[in-house]
C-alpha cells in the first residue's frame, strides 16, 4: 500500500485542534505528562539553539564570502537592504495596528502557574555557550573560511552543518507537533487558548496584506530603474510565486524562478548569479512574519516593544537569516537564538513563534522567491545590462 505522507504544517494544525478539543477532557495526570515532554523537549530546544547558529551561520557567510566582485557586493547590499525594509515595514504597521487588535493578557510562562499544572520531574540540559558567543564565534569562523585557501576546516565545517540539518529533520521538526500540541492542550486547561487563537487569526490575516504591498512596493522600485509596467512584471513571476506555495522551498523553486526572471528581460548570466544568491540571502517574507508574530506575541504578553528594542533585533535577523536551511520553517530555527537574547522569548512564546510562522510557511517563501526577480532586474540595470524587452 502507498504510505501516505502528512506535511508538517498539516500536523501543526492537527496537534492545534487536538490540544484545544481534548484540553478540557483530559485528567491533570494526562496533562501533566505532556507539559513533562514539553519541559524536556524545551531544554534541548535550548541546548540545540546555539549549535543551530554555528552549524547553519559558519557556512553561510563562508559561501557568501567566497564570492568576489562587484555583483556579490551589490547583490548582498539590496538583499540585505530589502530584508531589513521588510522587517522595519512589518514593526511600524504592527506597532500602529496590533494595539488595537490585541488586548494583552498573562503572560504565556504563567499559564501553567496559574492552575498548579507542574510537570512530573524536569532535565537540565545546559547550553555549550550563550546564543550571543555562538553568533559571534558563527562570524568570526565564517569570515575566516571564507578567507582561507585551504578546503580541510571547511569541510568540517559543512560536515557539522549536515549534522545539524539532519538534527532540525530528524528530531526537531518531527517533535515539534507534539510539543505544540502541549502547549495548546495547557492552554485550553487553563483557559487561555481564545486569547490566543484570536491573535492568531488576526495576525495572519494582517501580515498576508503586508505581504502583497511588499511585493508591489518592490517591483514598483525595480520599474523605476527598468522603466517597465511593475505590475506586469509581478504577474509573470506569479509562476514562482505559486510554485514556492507548494514547495515551501525557495531552492527548489530556483529553476521556475529563474526562467521567470529571463522572462522578464534580466540577461541569463546576471540572473543565473543572482537568483541562487538571493534564495540564500534575500528573505524578506521571512522577515516580515517573524517580526510581526514577535511583536504581537510580545502586545499580548505586556512585554515592552520598544523601536529600539527591535531595530537591533531587525538589523541582528537580517544576518542570522542567511542560515537559514533548505527545510520547511527553517528561518524560524535560526532566529530562535536572537528571539530568546534579544527579545527575552521563553519555551512557551517560541513555540507560539513556530506555530504562527509554520502556518504562514508557503507564503514567507512564496514572498521571498518573487522578491527575488525584482532584486535581479535592479543589479541587472546597475551592472549595465539593462533589461533587453
Amino acid at each position: 500500500m502507498r504510505k501516505i505522507h502528512i506535511g508538517l504544517l498539516p500536523r501543526i494544525i492537527i496537534a492545534i485542534i487536538l490540544g484545544i478539543a481534548i484540553g478540557n477532557l483530559l485528567p491533570t495526570p494526562l496533562v501533566r505528562l505532556f507539559i513533562t515532554f514539553n519541559s524536556i523537549f524545551s531544554e534541548f530546544l535550548n541546548f540545540s539553539i546555539p549549535l543551530i547558529i554555528v552549524g547553519l551561520v559558519t557556512v553561510a557567510i563562508a559561501d557568501i564570502g567566497k564570492g568576489a566582485g562587484r555583483m556579490l557586493l551589490v547583490t548582498a547590499l539590496i538583499a540585505y537592504g530589502a530584508t531589513l525594509f521588510s522587517g522595519f515595514l512589518s514593526y511600524l504597521t504592527g506597532a500602529a495596528i496590533f494595539p488595537s487588535l490585541i488586548t494583552p493578557g498573562a503572560a504565556l510562562s504563567e499559564v501553567s502557574e496559574a492552575q498548579g499544572v507542574f510537570p512530573f520531574f524536569t532535565i537540565v540540559i545546559p547550553p555549550l555557550m550563550n546564543v550571543m558567543t555562538a553568533l559571534i564565534l558563527a562570524f568570526t569562523l565564517g569570515l575566516g573560511l571564507a578567507a582561507l585557501h585551504s578546503d580541510a576546516l571547511k569541510n568540517v565545517a559543512r560536515d557539522f552543518q549536515d549534522i545539524i540539518v539532519r538534527m532540525i529533520r530528524v528530531v526537531i521538526l518531527p517533535l515539534l507537533p507534539i510539543y505544540i500540541f502541549g502547549i495548546f492542550l495547557n492552554m485550553t486547561h487553563s483557559g487561555q487558548v481564545f486569547h490566543v487563537l484570536m491573535v492568531f487569526i488576526k495576525i495572519i490575516g494582517v501580515i498576508f496584506l503586508l505581504h502583497i504591498f511588499l511585493l508591489i512596493f518592490q517591483y514598483s522600485i525595480a520599474a523605476l530603474f527598468v522603466r517597465r509596467n511593475p505590475f506586469r512584471l509581478l504577474v509573470r513571476m506569479l509562476p514562482a510565486y505559486f510554485t514556492a506555495l507548494g514547495t515551501q522551498s525557495s531552492a527548489a523553486t530556483i529553476p521556475v524562478t529563474l526562467e521567470q526572471t529571463k522572462k522578464n528581460g534580466v540577461s541569463a548570466d546576471i540572473a543565473g548569479f543572482v537568483i541562487p544568491l538571493c534564495a540564500t540571502i534575500h528573505l524578506s517574507g521571512s522577515t516580515l512574519k517573524i517580526v510581526a508574530c514577535a511583536l504581537a506575541l510580545m502586545i499580548m504578553q505586556g512585554m515592552p516593544h520598544s523601536f529600539e528594542l527591535f531595530a537591533g533585533f531587525i538589523f541582528m535577523l537580517g544576518i542570522t537569516m542567511i542560515a537559514a536551511p533548505g527545510v520547511p520553517g527553517g528561518a524560524i530555527m535560526a532566529s530562535l537564538g536572537i528571539l530568546q537574547s534579544m527579545l527575552g522569548f521563553d519555551e512557551s512564546a517560541q513555540a507560539l513563534m513556530i506555530a504562527l510562522y509554520i502556518a504562514m510557511d508557503s507564503f514567507g517563501t512564496a514572498c521571498n522567491v518573487t522578491g527575488d526577480g525584482a532584486i535581479a532586474l535592479i543589479v541587472d540595470k546597475l551592472m549595465g545590462k539593462g533589461v533587453s524587452k
